[in-house]
């Protein structure tokens, strides 16, 4: 003999299903939203970066450095992909005792700019339409490894290829570049080199 559902759970059943069943597939829309919303990009495409100075993974020569003369290293990259409006790069220390350490923030490079020569200019306005962000320096260009004495650290720098350009303005803080890059980077490439101080 079958057994009889008391009535009382037959209404909780219909009140669930009238109720509960549209609250339901709501909060489950918000929830897929918000889990796209939240999916990372998808990988992205890789630009080739190297410089004649150092090779990747290798030291990095003293003359870039706070013990030498302090100048950018000649960078030269491959790889961008069309629809690029603009070249970011960053250049920045992991190792830092006080955290990762920017050493250098440049944005707005013209797609078309294929390398950037060695010394170039801590300008603001470091070329004729590409501007510099602040350092944690606190300047604004080029600043060359200069850990404490001991381990070696790395110093990776870091190209990224945009679909826009940003508006930001000469000296922007590195979040506020990274902030704008958000949802518009096509590529990116990197090299990285290490440096230690006896």
């Amino acid at each position: 003999m079958p057994t009889r559902v008391p009535r009382h759970l037959f209404r909780e059943l219909n009140r669930l299903i009238l109720y509960g069943f549209p609250v339901c597939a709501v909060l489950a829309g918000v929830l897929l939203t918000t889990a796209s919303v939240m999916t990372p990009p998808e990988t992205f495409k890789k630009m080739s970066l190297s410089s004649s100075a150092f090779k990747d993974g290798q030291p990095i020569p003293a003359q870039y450095t706070c013990e030498g003369k302090n100048t950018s290293p000649p960078l030269s990259w491959q790889g961008t992909p069309a629809g690029t409006q603009c070249l970011v790069l960053i250049v920045d220390d992991p190792d830092s005792p006080s955290g990762v350490f920017t050493h250098w923030v440049v944005f707005n490079l013209p797609a078309d700019t294929y390398e950037l020569p060695e010394n170039f200019s801590k300008s603001p306005a470091g070329a004729a339409t590409a501007l510099q962000g602040l350092n944690d320096f606190k300047q604004t260009g080029y600043g060359g490894p200069c850990p404490p004495a001991g381990k070696a650290h790395r110093y990776y720098f870091k190209l990224f290829a945009l679909d826009t350009t940003l508006d930001a303005a000469a000296g922007a803080a590195r979040k506020e570049i990274e902030a704008a890059m958000t949802k518009h980077i096509l590529a990116a490439g990197q090299l990285m080199g290490t440096y230690h101080r006896k």
